[in-house]
């Protein structure tokens, strides 16, 4: 009868318990985006719905799309994505005019830019241009150098309170209108 030595025996098991990988399947789970670090443009870029332009891409002409786009690449002309969001990467080198909901800048950017909702510079990026937008973030450390025109927010209602009776102590009543701002944000 056979028995097998202790250090077979280990190597045997070892090679047992170890499953067997297809390599195939293995890359298909992982995707392999060359993206920034930063844990947020990590997940936004991850989202299925949303369009990637890498560093490497260059366009000259007018950029449209029905879509959510995270730019990393170097455009020149005109971005035009007015009910999505743009994020433009560390890399991306814009020169144009850019019409979007929400706008992040990370890069570089030379061009007016208008956003129906928000603006958001970031730490590292540089903008030489006007803002036209409903709300607009700056950190600190980003290079901006143009105009920003706040616009108001459609949706924001002002209202007036019917007036309240204040008394004196003269035993005089005071009407005073008072007006309140509702925001939905």
């Amino acid at each position: 009868m056979w028995k097998a030595r202790p250090e077979e025996n280990n190597t045997m098991n070892t090679n047992a318990q170890q499953p067997a990988v297809n390599p195939v399947a293995a890359t298909a789970t992982t995707p392999n985006l060359n993206v920034p670090k930063d844990s947020k443009t990590q997940a936004y870029t991850d989202r299925a719905d949303v369009g990637h332009i890498g560093k490497s891409v260059v366009i000259r002409g007018e950029l449209t799309g029905n879509e959510d786009l995270y730019l990393d690449g170097e455009i020149e002309g005109n971005i035009d994505l007015r009910d999505h969001k743009l994020v433009i990467g560390p890399n991306g080198k814009i020169k144009a005019t850019i019409t979007a909901r929400d706008i992040v800048l990370h890069g570089r950017v030379e061009g007016n830019i208008a956003a129906a909702e928000r603006v958001e510079l970031k730490k590292s990026c540089s903008l030489v241009g006007d803002v036209s937008t409903q709300r607009i973030v700056i950190e600190d450390g980003a290079f901006f150098k143009g105009a920003i025109d706040i616009k108001e927010n459609p949706n924001r209602e002002t209202r007036v309170e019917p007036k309240k009776s204040v008394s004196s102590g003269s035993g005089v009543s005071v009407s005073q209108p008072q007006a309140y701002s509702a925001s939905s944000s």
